[in-house]
């Protein structure tokens, strides 16, 4: 990797001033490309003039090959005045190392998981969860800018009342009638309607199609009709009670707002939420060392859950 050329100025102006410094970007463009106040923490050891040391490291500075020329200012501030050949030599050397210039090298590397976006596909990726995909994409890359070994995942909610409605509304149009009152309409469901076989999957694809547009690249997918089978395991491990024939969670014990339904009454369906129990279990058995999950406006209530 090229060395970062900032850092190689200051290598070579602490060289020359015999002192380690550190270079900053002055607040005032006329104040020069870069600065150093080297001079005033030396004053003090050195038994001499804050001004007078910066006259010699501004003097040692001028010598410098991407020096231009420096001024001294203030109690004893250092301004340099750098040459166009080292902002083209520095701009190469950026190039040269492509997307990896400035990452870092964790002193300790860590494996770190980002769910993000995971909205239920009853239908195209929206504004909103295109968003939550930004942000969560952006997270993922400064772990990996620092370092760390990232995994983006996707977590599908393709079980339910919600992926069933979503399959009748599908077929009812292939039967060239009306979807149900509470099921779903548009463009995209005729589209859908036209094609054969599952509409789930054939949604899945079209949501990581315009992902992938956005430039986004998950490298793991996790399915709730797949982990729900988990649930007889893991259920008996919660606290859990009856009531009006669902069987709830006691999360209202373990800071949640309230007490939160994993199994429905009648049917014994799961929830979302007894879903999430399996999904839980699962990342915490894949050994991450930290997981985030970039909730939407819509999961206000899960971070206590």
């Amino acid at each position: 990797m090229p060395a970062d050329p900032v850092r190689s100025l200051a290598a070579a102006l602490a060289a020359a001033a015999g002192a380690e410094l550190e270079l900053e970007r002055p607040g005032e463009p006329e104040h020069g490309d870069y600065a150093t106040n080297v001079a005033l923490r030396l004053a003090g050891t050195r038994r001499r003039p804050p001004r007078e040391i910066a006259d010699e490291i501004g003097e040692a500075a001028a010598g410098l090959p991407a020096v231009e020329r420096t001024e001294v200012a203030g109690p004893g501030f250092v301004n340099l005045f750098l040459r166009d050949e080292w902002f083209a030599a520095a701009l190469g050397e950026i190039l040269e190392d492509g997307d990896a210039y400035g990452s870092g090298g964790a002193t300790q590397q860590e494996r770190v998981q980002v769910e993000m976006v995971s909205a239920n596909p009853t239908g195209p990726v929206t504004v909103a969860s295109a968003r939550n995909g930004a942000y969560g994409d952006g997270i993922a890359r400064l772990h990996e800018l620092a370092g760390h070994e990232v995994e983006r995942e996707y977590y599908y909610n393709d079980a339910g009342a919600q992926m069933e409605r979503f399959r009748a509304s599908v077929e009812a149009v292939r039967r060239g009638e009306e979807p149900p009152e509470d099921g779903y309409r548009g463009a995209y469901i005729d589209g859908l309607a036209a094609l054969k076989g599952d509409p789930v999957p054939l949604m899945l694809k079209e949501i990581e199609t315009s992902l992938e547009r956005f430039r986004i690249q998950f490298d793991s997918w996790r399915l709730q009709s797949e982990l729900e089978h988990r649930l007889p395991e893991l259920l008996p491990r919660l606290d859990t009670y009856e009531k009006e024939g669902a069987l709830w969670a006691r999360s209202s014990a373990y800071g949640d707002d309230e007490d939160r339904v994993l199994l429905r009454s009648g049917d014994r369906s799961p929830t979302y939420r007894a879903a999430d129990v399996a999904y839980l279990v699962d990342k915490l058995e894949r050994g991450f060392d930290l997981a985030i999950h970039d909730l939407g406006d819509d999961h206000h209530d899960t971070r206590n859950w």
